[in-house]
């Protein structure tokens, strides 16, 4: 395995697929350390709606970037790309293998291909397009977006206002679009990478085990840590923490807006929705290779292994 120290590996894939799981497995296999590669898991006080590893789980394994944000901060692909690459770069001169493991896929690309340096957010103009959606509507915003970035606007979903919010914000800022700006990434990864991602075979499988897990989540007290949450008063349902799936749908559920059984077939719609999005991504990766989540943990370990001997 020595040859390997200087490689790193990525397992990726939708939400509810078993990606921890397997991760910890190989943890358990080889000189690593994890990397945690999810945007949700970054928030501290964010524990049971986010599944993040228990303590007693962190503890056999432990997680790089984990509850290194308070909810009312943000955190960028831009600043995940910093932080990941000093890490790996510590862990490889550890002599351990970094595991980079999560559902994020922006995060993953950006580590991959670079990103481009693009103008830190303006308060002023995310207030002004958020009244202007609360006035007109996101589909307006996106239509808006079509019409001087149709590139960004075919990649970006009329149901994901942040994306669209950032999206205008550069344009107005710079007079220029997201689209001609993220032309130029800068440098791409530095390191060898073995890229891997699990799910299951039927999206029914999926689409079961996402249920199960939101349910498990209501019964472990989701409700009273987002109730939790709302205590604060710098916290709001536009804050990208609180619009992490599950998070948005409780805190609506906890505004009057929606009944408990509403909230719940919501928060579990939105969860398959995001699911949805990460497999499109997955299936437009290259040099990935694919795990069955059924199938014996020592299959998929051994794929793994193979691929890094």
């Amino acid at each position: 395995m020595s040859q390997a120290v200087n490689n790193v590996v990525f397992i990726m894939g939708p939400t509810a697929s078993g990606k921890t799981a397997l991760a910890t497995a190989l943890h358990q296999q080889i000189p690593s350390e994890v990397i945690s590669v999810d945007s949700a898991l970054v928030y501290r006080d964010m524990n049971i709606g986010t599944a993040k590893p228990t303590a007693a789980e962190q503890k056999v394994t432990p997680h790089h970037l984990i509850d290194i944000r308070d909810a009312v901060q943000s955190y960028s692909a831009a600043d995940f790309r910093n932080d990941a690459l000093r890490l790996i770069a510590e862990i490889q001169h550890r002599g351990n293998i970094p595991i980079l493991v999560g559902g994020t896929m922006l995060y993953f690309k950006a580590l991959l291909e670079g990103i481009s340096p693009l103008p830190e957010a303006n308060a002023e103009i995310r207030a002004q397009l958020e009244r202007e959606a609360q006035s007109r509507g996101w589909a307006a915003l996106h239509d808006e977006l079509a019409r001087v970035d149709i590139i960004a606007a075919q990649r970006i979903h009329p149901n994901d206002p942040q994306r669209i919010n950032r999206a205008l914000e550069v344009y107005r800022i710079t007079g220029r679009t997201l689209t001609e700006l993220t032309a130029d990434k800068g440098e791409p990864f530095p390191f060898p990478v073995h890229q891997f991602a699990i799910a299951p075979a039927e999206r029914s499988v999926l689409h079961h085990r996402i249920a199960l897990r939101f349910e498990q989540m209501l019964a472990a007290g989701f409700e009273q840590e987002v109730q939790a949450l709302r205590q604060r008063t710098d916290l709001h349902i536009d804050l990208p923490s609180i619009r992490c799936v599950g998070y948005r749908q409780m805190w609506q559920y906890l505004d009057g807006e929606c009944s408990y059984t509403e909230m719940t077939e919501r928060g579990i719609a939105a969860t398959r929705q995001l699911a949805k999005r990460q497999l499109t991504w997955l299936r437009g990766w290259s040099q990935l290779n694919w795990l069955e989540s059924d199938a014996p943990v020592t299959e998929n370990l051994q794929a793994i292994l193979t691929s890094l001997s």
